[in-house]
């Protein structure tokens, strides 16, 4: 168990934290597979703005890797133009 104040604090920061950054990690996943499950193009490219922005601000905060992010940008890109 942690001896210090701050140790204590930086305990349930870091729990919030890891909430956080799970929640969002999960939404974007469940958008993804929204617009993986789309057929008609127009509600896509809208679906593939909000997702990019999504997959933007995980790669922003570190939590997942720059080039996950862009290999999975291009690859829904891909997916979206060839509806």
């Amino acid at each position: 168990m942690a001896n210090h104040k701050s140790a204590l604090k930086r305990i349930r920061s870091n729990e919030a934290k890891r909430l956080r950054n799970r929640y969002q990690n999960k939404t974007t996943r469940t958008f993804v597979k929204r617009l993986k499950n789309t057929t008609d193009k127009a509600e896509a490219q809208e679906l593939l703005k909000k997702v990019i922005g999504m997959i933007d601000k995980l790669s922003k905060n570190n939590i997942i890797h720059k080039n996950k992010a862009a290999h999975q940008k291009s690859q829904l890109t891909k997916f979206v133009a060839a509806l």
